[in-house]
């Protein structure tokens, strides 16, 4: 038995489905499957009862998931606890962020971090959204950046700033010349937006089909730098948010037009477990993150 099976047991108890279950693991459906299934061998007996009408657990199922439960619990208690210091007593903070904002935010943070925070260690994890929350989840991170909502009751946290969107169009466009967009100029429109899996992807389809707008069927760009550069490149309209495009005017054969309308942006929060000991902390976080958008976002704040 191992921890990752219970982690499995709990999340097919919440999910009474195999399939959810797998993606709130980020495992295969056959993988959980085969866990549970050696779970109950091991323990002897059945944990779920399975028909026609879907997942039952049974009364040994109901015991060993509020068991699992505690023990989870523990766990993440434990690692708070001892993943919080170095060997040489210094604390170490884990922080994750997602990728269309890591880039463009962290270099300007972690100077910060270390002037406030001179014998601390930090650590920095990039990954999509999705993945952040159930690393924070097990424990894996300290805290994750993220785009509201986040809808957890195992997390919480604060908003810590709102970030336009940009509509990023090569300088030779009909609309580069123009200071600012309404959102009705982006009817008819093509735009190039990021693969599956980001969550600035599903904003940006959001306000397309609000407005008009269209994907460009033939890209899907897997990250924000290779959008931009492909708008450099004259191939077509891309949304980007405003901290990707603090110092990228410098760059010729490429425009960033501000939009008029509400949904252009998003809202950038700090997370981390409410089980957590370290709220001073995060709150301290917290202030120098805002500390230093503001500067770089004057008009934000």
């Amino acid at each position: 038995m191992n921890l990752r099976e219970l982690e499995y047991l709990v999340a097919l108890a919440e999910q009474r489905n195999f399939h959810r279950a797998a993606e709130v693991c980020n495992a295969s459906q056959p993988t959980l499957s085969a866990q549970i299934r050696k779970l109950e061998e091991e323990l002897g007996v059945t944990l779920f009862e399975r028909s026609s009408r879907g997942l039952i657990l049974t009364q040994a199922g109901e015991a060993a998931v509020r068991r699992a439960r505690i023990i989870l619990h523990e766990v993440t208690q434990l690692r708070d606890e001892a993943a919080g210091h170095c060997a040489d007593g210094t604390r170490r903070l884990h922080l994750g962020v997602f990728p269309t904002l890591g880039p463009y935010l962290l270099p300007h943070i972690v100077p910060q971090f270390m002037r406030h925070f001179p014998s601390m260690e930090i650590l920095l994890t990039e990954e999509k959204s999705t993945i952040l929350l159930q690393r924070l989840i097990d424990g894996q991170i300290d805290a994750a950046l993220l785009a509201l909502p986040v809808e957890d009751p195992q997390v919480t946290g604060q908003k810590l700033f709102c970030e336009p969107f940009h509509l990023a169009v090569p300088s030779g466009h009909v609309l580069a010349g123009q200071d600012r967009l309404s959102a009705d100029a982006l009817s008819g429109q093509r735009l190039m937006l990021l693969e599956e899996g980001h969550c600035l992807r599903d904003q940006a389809l959001t306000l397309c089909r609000r407005y008009g707008a269209h994907e460009y069927d033939g890209f899907r760009g897997t990250s924000l730098e290779t959008l931009r550069q492909m708008v450099v490149a004259g191939m077509g309209l891309t949304l980007l948010p405003q901290l990707a495009c603090i110092g990228a005017n410098a760059q010729n054969h490429i425009a960033f037009l501000p939009l008029e309308a509400d949904g252009f942006q998003r809202n950038i929060g700090l997370y981390w477990r409410r089980s957590s000991n370290s709220g001073e902390l995060m709150e301290k976080l917290s202030s120098i993150i805002a500390g230093v958008v503001a500067e770089l976002m004057p008009q934000q704040g």
